[in-house]
């Protein structure tokens, strides 16, 4: 219990000396107010000084700000739960399809979503609508049903006829027992 209380006193400790080098250096980094000269004989001063000029950044190239969508728990889940790791939603063709990737940590717990057996659904609350893989008559269903490796990515097209799903929807992706709530379609 004591190692406890000592190590959260240094951990306070630690956090509040960063704390305060951080203000110290925001501190250094503005530019310090000009020391003026002494007017000339026979120069009237006046009250009024000249306003600081603000610190610009140069304009840099536009960056696309991407956030990331998995942060935290859900990031975690997947992973620790499903193997997995960035599932992303792309609205592609037009809209006329929707693509679902992911990339594999661990094949045994990934291999869920490789399930020829299984058939995955994507679910729109808001259309009110449930999206289901193709099934080509030559080529079979559109999706990737090997068995995982680790390392490597996998995908599956969903049909979205009608334009029924549209970017920035909020939708579930369900594929036997994986369940996947609240992902962005990109």
């Amino acid at each position: 219990m004591r190692t406890l209380v000592v190590s959260n006193w240094i951990l306070v400790g630690i956090m509040t000396a960063s704390a305060a080098l951080a203000r110290a250096d925001q501190q250094s980094a503005s530019p310090a107010p000009a020391a003026s000269a002494s007017p000339a004989k026979g120069a009237t001063t006046s009250t009024k000084t000249a306003p600081a000029a603000k610190a610009t950044k140069p304009a840099g190239p536009p960056t696309r700000y991407l956030p990331n969508r998995f942060a935290g728990r859900a990031g975690i889940y997947y992973r620790m739960v499903w193997g997995i790791d960035s599932p992303t939603l792309k609205w592609t063709e037009s809209g006329e399809v929707i693509r679902f990737s992911w990339r594999v940590l661990d094949p045994q717990k990934a291999s869920a979503l490789n399930d020829k057996k299984v058939e995955p659904s994507l679910i729109d609350p808001r259309a009110g609508v449930s999206l289901v893989v193709p099934q080509m008559e030559k080529i079979g269903q559109l999706r990737q049903s090997a068995p995982p490796e680790a390392g490597k990515s996998y995908w599956m097209a969903f049909s979205n006829k009608g334009l029924l799903v549209k970017r920035g929807d909020r939708v579930v992706v369900v594929v036997g027992p994986f369940r996947a709530d609240g992902l962005v379609v990109d």
